[in-house]
């Protein structure tokens, strides 16, 4: 009874090193765009070479499987800045950084189930007879890039915005962070779909907020957040 009445005045409180899953899932993350760029050839015409290097799909597979785990600790990630930032968010931005943040996850997933069908068609499409094989593959090669560099880039555009927008109206971020938000935000927004590997502006970023997270609530544990301007 003595425990349970202690625990119901504390209540549950976020760990302190919460903001290690943000740093974690930013590298996940960041491996994830990176493999997939390297395994997937942009060029139609370089269908002859995916299915000649076997260390392609080794990296897609590779890919694959870190998707799971990032896409966990981008969850704790989300729940270690709402408890950062307290219950004085605004809930219009509260609303497009939870909404923002789960189509991106669910764009990721989306983006590994594809790119496990490229490879299971690749798989068929190399036992002969092969009818077709060119037109399939070059169908998951399309579909995989314009997740990635499309729908997977734009939704975290719009958690970065938001993201950045809470932390800055209410003084939890720093003025480089807020900048540095806005200007990734931009860049995810605009760029990415002419220019690739500027998805890793996003887990940059991640890194950034968790690192800043992290030491803010290492120091100041005991007391709310102060502010981080300047």
């Amino acid at each position: 009874m003595r425990t349970s009445r202690r625990a119901a005045g504390q209540g549950l409180r976020t760990p302190r090193v919460a903001a290690v899953a943000g740093i974690v899932s930013a590298l996940l993350l960041g491996g994830v765009v990176v493999l997939v760029r390297l395994a997937v050839p942009e060029h139609p015409q370089d269908a002859a070479d995916w299915f000649a290097d076997g260390s392609r799909r080794d990296s897609l597979h590779t890919a694959l499987a870190m998707v799971p785990f990032a896409g966990v600790f981008f969850l704790w990630f989300m729940g270690c800045f709402r408890d950062y930032v307290g219950a004085a968010e605004d809930r219009f931005f509260a609303t497009l950084f939870l909404g923002s943040g789960l189509l991106f996850l669910a764009t990721l997933f989306v983006l590994a189930v594809t790119a496990g069908s490229l490879l299971a068609v690749t798989g068929f499409a190399m036992r002969p007879p092969a009818p077709g094989r060119d037109e399939l593959w070059q169908y998951g090669r399309h579909f995989v890039l314009t997740l990635l560099s499309g729908y997977f880039t734009r939704m975290a555009a719009v958690f970065v915005l938001s993201t950045t927008t809470i932390g800055h109206r209410l003084g939890v971020f720093p003025r480089w962070l807020s900048w540095l938000g806005y200007l990734v935000a931009l860049v995810l927004l605009f760029s990415v779909s002419s220019t690739g590997h500027l998805e890793l502006a996003f887990p940059v970023w991640m890194l950034a907020v968790s690192g800043h997270i992290l030491v803010r609530t290492l120091r100041t544990r005991s007391g709310p957040p102060t502010s981080g301007g300047g």
